[in-house]
């Protein structure tokens, strides 16, 4: 695997990425779900299994207090990622882009040796995006996609390649019609997330970044 298909942005959700777990609840219009996406629900169970994931591995963890305090609103912060992956797969299939086995696994052990080794990969990703062990192929596969969405589209690494990439995510977002149960915000399809809490859509701009840099700056 070439040098430039490794350079994926460990940070590439830490602006998706950010307490305590839910009650059952939901909008009057979709009760029961976090989300609706394309028409298929986020159930609030399935972003409570996320944030206790996370939660457990956090207080498993030699820096548990220091990572349970810093978390910040790690429900909405799950719900965003669980939103965005949507998005990206919609992307993705739109431009006929699919992430195989092989660059699934090739790009997982280009993670691992640039972060040292599993485990500090998982801490880092624990720490820096509020990822749980078990969700770290997601992380993977998000990346593969969106180099390769890149890729496809001839996206280069300047202001029009970005806005150009944010053009067509946004352009997805809005044919999914995402509606977010009031409790969690509003998507906002312009930054493509969950409206507030967040600071522009860096996902897009470090889409190339090296994975080194991006987990120094996250």
């Amino acid at each position: 695997m070439h040098r430039r298909d490794r350079r994926i942005a460990l940070s590439v959700a830490a602006a998706l990425l950010a307490a305590p777990l839910l009650t059952a609840c939901g909008s009057d219009a979709h009760p029961g779900a976090a989300a609706v996406v394309g028409g298929e629900r986020i159930e609030v169970s399935t972003l409570q299994a996320q944030v206790k994931d996370v939660r457990a591995a956090q207080a498993a963890s030699p820096q548990s207090a220091q990572l349970l305090g810093a978390s910040g609103d790690l429900n909405r912060r799950k719900l965003n990622a669980l939103i965005f992956d949507r998005v990206v797969n919609k992307v993705a299939d739109d431009n006929g882009v699919t992430a195989t086995r092989a660059e699934l696994q090739q790009t997982r052990a280009a993670f691992v040796r640039q972060s040292g080794g599993e485990d500090r990969l998982a801490a880092a990703l624990l720490q820096e995006q509020g990822v749980a062990p078990d969700q770290i192929d997601d992380v993977v596969r998000r990346n593969v996609l969106m180099n390769k969405i890149a890729a496809k589209l001839g996206i280069t690494e300047t202001p029009e390649g970005q806005q150009k990439l944010t053009d067509v995510f946004t352009a997805a977002s809005k044919s999914l019609d995402i509606d977010v149960n009031p409790r969690f915000g509003a998507w906002d399809d312009a930054q493509v997330q969950l409206d507030g809490g967040y600071n522009g859509a860096p996902w897009l701009r470090q889409v190339s970044q090296d994975p080194g840099a991006a987990q120094a700056g996250a």
